[in-house]
Formats: structure tokens, C-alpha cells, sequence
């Protein structure tokens, strides 16, 4: 389990919600991006629930695992906004949940995608918090951008024509599998503060990764919550919910 958040130092722009919302926001990109040499310039409409609060305070945004969805922080996101009184949102990965497909998962598509995503909404800055593939993908945005970084169960089976099928684009991240797991080399580190949030029996963090995790984050804590596995959010949700108010703090 890899949890961490950022505050972004962005210009504020975008719209200004102050009701929840379920809906799509189109996500263009450039050639760049795409993580294959500008082989996916079509636009890509992700998915998201966003409760209302605080529009003052930075808005905790949550991004999910591997084959998991934005609908994984149900319960911990209706927790946190009574409990902090701030905006949260949750999104779905592309080829996730209710988002576009793309034949693009790389890494610095997701990162792009957020963005891209983020300042449409005006929820800039903000705080990420990822499980996992989220995680990573948070984790890649900072290293991205100039930001400041404060910290940082399967629901994809619906039922279609009366049997069950994947919600996501099962074929895509069975092909990308390999980047999935792995993480883009980067240089240059992030200085901010940042959380990482261990199952004690994960195998997802190890001990062997900490100087690279270190490097890549000087200011790194790596805490470990006892008696857990990798979906700490769904075995322990009051420790985890724990950990996130008493790092915002």
C-alpha cells in the first residue's frame, strides 16, 4: 500500500464547484504525452465523484490501483469530507471504471492526464493520495512538476446482457502489464514532504526500496500500519483515515 499526497503550487483556474458531481471531463493531449510517440492524440474522458466542501482549503484527491475504481474510497472519501470539511474527489484511472479507453497505460499518460484534469475542476492545489498504480502515478507527477508535495477489493465487474464482465480495458493493461509494475527512471527528486503508508505484510514496499524511495523523496515517511496487507484503505480504514488527517496537519 503506497499512500502520499502533494499540494500542488499551481495558478488556480478552472470551475468552481460547490455541489457533488459524477461526470466526465474530456482530457486532450499533446504528442508528447501519450508514451508513444504521439500514437494516441485523441482525447481521453475520465471519470470522477467530487464531494463538497471547503474550496479554501487544498481538496484531497484519491487515485486507485490497478484494476480497481474511483468507487474503492467510497466509504474512507464520505469519511474524510464530514471529518476535514474538505472537497474530495475520486477519479478513475483510463482504462478503468467509467473513463475512455486508450491503448496508452503508460505512467506519463496517467500523470497527464491529471494534469490536464485537475486545473479543469479548479482543484489546484490539491493533495493526492494514491493506492498502488495511483500511488505511482502520484508519486511521477511530483517528480514531473514543480509542486510541493505535502505527503501522500475489486469493484470493475459489472453486468452486462445478463453476465458478468470487466469494467476497464482488461486488454490494454494486460499489454502494458510490465510498465504497470515497473516505474519510469527519474533523476531529478522532489523535496517536499511525503508520506508512504506500508501494509506490514505487503510485499509491495520492502526494506531494500527505501534509499531509492530516499533519494527520489528526501523528506520521505515510511510508515507502517500493523496487521495489514496491500488494500490498507479497506482491512484498516481508521488508520489509514488516521494517518491522512495527521499528516495534513
Amino acid at each position: 500500500m503506497l499512500c502520499w499526497a502533494r499540494t500542488w503550487r499551481l495558478s488556480q483556474r478552472g470551475l468552481g464547484l460547490s455541489r457533488t458531481s459524477f461526470s466526465t471531463v474530456p482530457v486532450a493531449h499533446s504528442s508528447s504525452s501519450s508514451g508513444q510517440g504521439g500514437a494516441d492524440p485523441r482525447p481521453v474522458r475520465l471519470s470522477y465523484k467530487l464531494l463538497d466542501g471547503d474550496a479554501v482549503r487544498p481538496a484531497l484527491v484519491f487515485l486507485h490501483g490497478l484494476l480497481g475504481s474511483k468507487n474503492n474510497f467510497n466509504s474512507v472519501a464520505k469519511a474524510l469530507a464530514q471529518h476535514t470539511g474538505r472537497r474530495v474527489l475520486t477519479v478513475d484511472a483510463r482504462n478503468h471504471g467509467d473513463s475512455s479507453q486508450s491503448p496508452d497505460m503508460s505512467y506519463e499518460a496517467m500523470s497527464q492526464d491529471l494534469q490536464d484534469f485537475l486545473p479543469q475542476l479548479g482543484l489546484v492545489p490539491c493533495v493526492l493520495i494514491g493506492h498502488s498504480m495511483g500511488g505511482k502515478t502520484a508519486m511521477l507527477l511530483a517528480l514531473q512538476r514543480d509542486i510541493n508535495m505535502r505527503k501522500l477489493m475489486l469493484t470493475n465487474l459489472v453486468e452486462a446482457d445478463g453476465r458478468l464482465v470487466w469494467r476497464l480495458n482488461l486488454d490494454t493493461v494486460v499489454q502494458h502489464l510490465d510498465k504497470i509494475l515497473a516505474f519510469p527512471p527519474q533523476e531529478e527528486p522532489f523535496p517536499g514532504p511525503t508520506l508512504f503508508l506500508r501494509g506490514e505484510h505487503s510485499k509491495y514496499i520492502h526494506p531494500s526500496h527505501y534509499p531509492e524511495i530516499r533519494r527520489l523523496f528526501p523528506q520521505a515517511q515510511i510508515q507502517t500500519v500493523p496487521n495489514s496487507g496491500h488494500w490498507i484503505h479497506a482491512s484498516h480504514p481508521q488508520e489509514f483515515m488516521a494517518a491522512i488527517r495527521d499528516f495534513l496537519v
